[in-house]
């Protein structure tokens, strides 16, 4: 064998390290799955009627064999709730992934930069002049009302970033002066509504898992389903993107485009989720990191990631609303705030120690 025949040992090495890089982020993103698929069961299992693993299996696998009041249970009440959690929650993890990434800013997420808030003054505008009136089912204007005000609050983020100039560290202040003048019109909302609606749009913003049922759940779950192709399809450019801007368009990366598309995805995700469960916090912030520092900067596998510990820390919020008060479900938007603050504070500690 000549010496151009012979193996480079150097490349076999860096090929080696390769394949070991890609096996480890495969099993830690099957963990993060198998972690979420427990913590499903668990929610479905637990409630003011507790029920065995054994249950939950026999009501999902062979409901015809099982009391008609354990089938309801089950597939009408805790199925719907647990299923929302997770769609929503990997909707929240995903978009609060794009959006850090495009922004280039570890603050940013849905909730912090007033996507969150849009989507609910879009959801308030629902409720209080009953645009169902017009014909349009209810389980679709809702989500659209949400969605156009979380697109239009993208875009004026978008507008400031890209026309005015802004430095990424603007660009969340000014996302911040945003979520407080939503909210300060949410609270008009509420001062001129009625009784009926003011309930409704008050429990609609501590965040709710309720109301969840099968229709809702396909809704957003296909919205998730509809979006991940494409967040996927970019999964390169973002991981460039991360290298820098100019970087990036020294690659042939289209940044502007890139930010547009990733933006309006985030509007999409979280108008429509958001829309069936209320404002729910800290997901889309904290999810995103917590994959970061599992799988690193590569967003083939960053972006599912960010999207399974959405998933999986929303279901565990879901499993605590209930088990905190016996016989009462507490909203879930309260737990995520309650949880989140201090898991995203032991977060940067740790990523700051580990930078140091």
């Amino acid at each position: 064998m000549t010496s151009l025949e012979r193996p480079d040992p150097a490349v076999n090495s860096l090929a080696g390290q390769y394949r070991r890089f890609i096996v480890l982020r495969l099993i830690l993103l099957f963990v993060l799955a198998a972690a979420t698929a427990i913590s499903l069961l668990l929610d479905i299992a637990n409630g003011p009627s507790m029920l065995g693993f054994g249950d939950v299996f026999a009501a999902l696998w062979r409901p015809e064999d099982l009391a008609a009041s354990t089938r309801i249970i089950v597939w009408d009440v805790r199925l719907p709730y647990a299923l929302m959690a997770i769609v929503v929650g990997a909707s929240l993890g995903l978009a609060g992934a794009e959006m850090q990434t495009v922004l280039n800013n570890p603050l940013a997420s849905p909730y912090t930069l007033g996507i969150g808030a849009a989507a609910t003054l879009g959801a308030s505008v629902a409720i209080l002049f009953d645009l169902s009136s017009l014909g349009l089912p209810y389980n679709f204007i809702m989500p659209f009302t949400a969605f156009v005000f979380a697109a239009a609050a993208s875009l004026l983020i978008l507008v400031l970033a890209r026309y005015l100039g802004a430095s990424v560290h603007m660009v969340v202040l000014f996302g911040i002066a945003l979520l407080f003048g939503l909210n300060a019109l949410v609270g008009l909302l509420q001062f001129i509504a009625d009784a009926e609606s003011l309930q409704q749009i008050v429990f609609w913003t501590m965040g709710s898992l309720a109301r969840a049922n099968l229709d809702k759940v396909a809704i957003v779950g296909a919205v998730l389903l509809a979006c991940l192709p494409f967040s996927w399809h970019q999964a390169w450019a973002m991981t460039a993107l991360r290298t820098g801007e100019e970087q990036a368009r020294s690659l042939g990366i289209k940044v502007e485009r890139l930010r547009l598309m990733a933006l309006l995805r985030v509007s999409l995700l979280t108008g429509v989720a958001l829309a069936f469960v209320g404002e729910i916090g800290f997901i889309g912030l904290v999810a995103p990191h917590i994959a970061r520092l599992l799988l690193g900067e590569d967003h083939r596998f960053y972006l599912p990631g960010s999207a399974l510990a959405g998933a999986l820390l929303l279901s565990m919020a879901s499993i605590v609303s209930k088990a905190l008060v016996p016989g009462v479900v507490l909203p879930v938007g309260i737990i995520t705030a309650l949880v989140g603050i201090p898991l995203f504070i032991a977060l940067i500690v740790t990523r700051g120690r580990a930078l140091s």
